[in-house]
């Protein structure tokens, strides 16, 4: 249940969200492009991260570049 706790602690790394075209998703309503974010948890494939909503997300690691 590591989920249940990834809002309180440390941030990985932080992040900058390049762009919100999805092909399959929307993503635009919960990342801006151009912003920088928290990385709370990564996977191969994803990232989760505090979005715009201020609650964790998990999102494409192609619609980010590493600071």
């Amino acid at each position: 249940m590591i989920h249940a706790t990834w809002k309180d602690r440390t941030s990985v790394k932080m992040i900058k969200c390049v762009h919100t075209n999805a092909e399959k998703y929307v993503v635009n309503n919960m990342l801006t492009a151009g912003k920088t974010y928290e990385v709370k948890n990564e996977t191969e494939e994803f990232f989760f991260v505090v979005d715009n909503s201020g609650h964790i997300g998990g999102y494409y690691k192609d619609y980010f570049e590493t600071v």
